[in-house]
């Protein structure tokens, strides 16, 4: 899969021949591209802002510790603002040269603790693929079928319900996926990945270190942990939600769609105003999968003044929160429903074993 090596947009044009008129293109190309003005009023509700907390929470630290946590919680939010700067970077489409976004991306990405360059790379991937059954574990959190899940022993069936486990996505998840995982140097990536994650390490380093030499390293942790946690938390579970959900469009390569998996297979996440505004409105994906060239401040925009974007799922925040519980693919069902861990052993129990279909090692997702 070349395509995943590229830039999204260009990712999903050679993911989707099908479909070389792009009839969605000329309708949202208005809302395409950076506005400077917009960019820079983003920057100084997102970087600023969070940049600013950090001394603050220092100070507070000898009056009140729980002060300093209440303080941490809008410091998460901006913090989580600030990887949707990150995230717009690695699209193009939070300024208005390759350059510059590759700048300002390597530069959150330090913030984040992501190295951009094979984040980008990767974040590619699961554009050109998501809701593909046939190209899962890109980008995504790992979903398997009902089928998949039964084939394996009870050992993998007790790892994959622990790693799919609320407890474990949002606790241990954040650590792992922030401060831990991007330190890996993949072996088996291109030269430009592997830097990529070393640049980032060896640029963490030494700020990190400057930290720690000025505040001391508990001082740092009782900081910067509680941040991770919360905006890593959140994090996941944007993302997360955006992709698994009641009626959420999964079906094979043959039958993929780039349209259906953008307005059948990523939701509009209506949050609360002060919510859309932390999480930098990724609540409208079903816009940004279909036109990834668009910032996130011309998201509600798109979404409001195009109807054909309205067909897209509608879900709440109750919504998201319950699709937690969904576990599994059920191919069973015609239209690869996500189901729970209960509704998987119903169906798996009334499925006759001759239309189950075999799980092949080259079928299983990759991790």
């Amino acid at each position: 899969m070349e395509a995943v090596t590229m830039d999204a947009d260009v990712a999903v044009r050679i993911s989707a021949p099908a479909e070389k008129r792009n009839w969605w293109v000329e309708p949202l190309k208005p809302y395409a591209g950076a506005d400077m003005r917009r960019s820079l009023l983003c920057l100084a509700t997102s970087v600023v802002p969070y940049l600013l907390l950090w001394p603050v929470m220092v100070l507070l630290l000898a009056v009140s510790y729980p002060l300093t946590l209440l303080v941490a919680i809008p410091a998460s939010g901006f913090l989580l603002r600030t990887y949707i700067v990150f995230h717009d970077c690695s699209h193009g489409s939070f300024m208005t040269t390759k350059r510059a976004n590759t700048w300002l991306g390597v530069a959150t990405g330090l913030i984040a603790y992501s190295p951009f360059h094979s984040w980008r790379q990767e974040h590619a991937g699961h554009h050109a693929s998501a809701g593909d059954l046939d190209r899962r574990g890109v980008g995504d959190v790992e979903t398997l079928t009902v089928n998949e899940y039964y084939a394996k022993s009870w050992s993998g069936r007790l790892a994959y319900r622990l790693m799919r486990s609320p407890w474990v996505m949002f606790t241990i998840g954040p650590l792992w996926a922030l401060a831990l995982q991007p330190r890996i140097v993949p072996s088996d990536k291109r030269p430009r990945i592997r830097r990529s994650h070393l640049y980032t390490n060896l640029a963490l380093l030494v700020l990190v270190g400057a930290v720690i030499w000025l505040i001391g390293w508990k001082a740092y942790l009782l900081i910067q942990l509680p941040m991770i946690l919360m905006a890593g938390a959140a994090g996941i579970w944007l993302f997360y939600v955006q992709h698994q959900f009641e009626g959420v469009y999964w079906t094979r390569s043959d039958d993929w769609s780039y349209v259906d998996a953008a307005l059948a297979g990523s939701s509009y996440l209506k949050l609360p105003k002060v919510l859309q505004f932390f999480t930098g409105n990724i609540g409208l994906h079903h816009v940004h999968h279909l036109s990834p060239r668009i910032p996130n401040y011309n998201l509600q925009r798109a979404h409001d003044e195009n109807e054909f974007l309205h067909r897209a799922p509608t879900i709440s925040l109750w919504d998201g929160l319950r699709s937690v519980r969904l576990k599994l693919i059920d191919e069973s069902s015609g239209q690869g429903r996500l189901v729970t861990f209960a509704q998987a052993r119903r169906a798996y129990a009334i499925t006759p074993a001759t239309r189950r279909p075999t799980v092949k090692p080259a079928d299983q997702p990759t991790a």
